[in-house]
């Protein structure tokens, strides 16, 4: 058979097919309601042409870019900071309780703008993962990221987070701490920030742990990166009662940065160096920094009570379904 009669459902998807697809969805994503609702139908095929490539890929893609969100050397919060904030100055405590070293935070200036930065830390030996609790935060480190907003807020300077942990903390000193209300109270404080915002998913965004630092203005994903409301083995245990179950869960899940894309959960999936960020630090944080300056830059055309409504509007609007009859 000729290779222009081949059926489109039959050939080989090229493997920058995808990555092509999600640029065009981003754009037409971010046009004008009225002016997108014309493009309604070539959102559509998109959307079910990335479904389609996705239902190929199978499980064994979820599981393995679950496993390189995981890896041990992609670069982390302080690595960022190392990379393109030469003069951060870090501020520690949530004067209260004490500090948590698996929340970093402090000012520093990015490109020509000064900025509060907040993120994860999980550390690179198993020494430092002990210290800094593998990320995963307790109340004290949620209650540190809202003051670092509140004098974002005063000083009128915009505020990035870098998410990159399996979920809070789960001990029981965490909870005696007042952990789901520490959550809680993050979301809050970030959904209702006068300052632009811009978030990036950069290794594990896990469940409530990763949200509280995640509610923004603009979020972006590494290509890599994973985000969902619980871990691909916590899920596999829920539902079919067998951790091993967790590739399965994870293309259930639908956790992928594409998928996410796709579904309008986030707004940009940002291109890895090739084999994943841990194999080049300095490219990938150079692509991160250089998107988050452009996201602050459209951000601060805006003026504070337009950019609430829009973030307001933004997540009010996830989360919709139809019903067939």
């Amino acid at each position: 058979m000729a290779e222009t009669d081949t059926p489109p459902t039959t050939q080989k998807p090229s493997p920058d097919e995808a990555p092509s697809l999600l640029q065009r969805l981003q754009e037409l994503r971010n046009l004008p309601a009225m002016q997108r609702a014309t493009y309604a139908e070539e959102i559509k095929k998109i959307q079910d042409r990335l479904e389609s490539l996705r239902s190929r890929d199978g499980s064994k893609a979820a599981w393995s870019t679950v496993q390189i969100a995981r890896h041990q050397e992609r670069p982390q919060t302080l690595d960022y900071i190392a990379h393109s904030i030469p003069d951060f100055l870090e501020l520690r405590g949530d004067r209260l309780r004490g500090d948590d070293k698996a929340v970093v935070g402090g000012l520093g200036t990015l490109g020509s703008r000064r900025v509060v930065l907040i993120g994860h830390q999980k550390g690179h030996s198993l020494q430092e993962r002990q210290e800094r609790s593998f990320g995963m935060a307790r109340p004290e480190g949620y209650r540190k990221a809202m003051r670092l907003t509140r004098l974002a807020e005063k000083f009128e300077f915009p505020v990035v987070t870098l998410v990159d942990t399996g979920g809070a903390y789960p001990g029981k000193d965490a909870e005696e701490g007042g952990q789901a209300g520490a959550i809680a109270r993050s979301i809050e404080t970030f959904a209702n920030l006068t300052v632009p915002t811009v978030t990036v998913v950069i290794g594990e965004g896990g469940s409530g742990g990763a949200l509280a630092l995640a509610v923004a203005d603009r979020v972006l994903m590494l290509e890599n990166s994973i985000y969902s409301v619980i871990s691909p083995e916590g899920c596999a245990a829920l539902v079919w009662r067998d951790a091993a179950e967790a590739a399965r869960a994870a293309e259930a899940l639908r956790l992928t940065a594409r998928e996410l894309l796709e579904l309008g959960l986030i707004d940009q999936v940002i291109p890895e160096p090739t084999g994943g960020a841990h194999l080049d630090h300095r490219v990938t944080v150079k692509r991160v920094m250089r998107e988050v300056q452009l996201a602050l830059g459209q951000l601060e055309r805006l003026d504070s009570s337009e950019r609430m409504r829009l973030r307001r509007a933004k997540y009010l609007k996830m989360g919709s379904f139809q019903v067939s009859v």
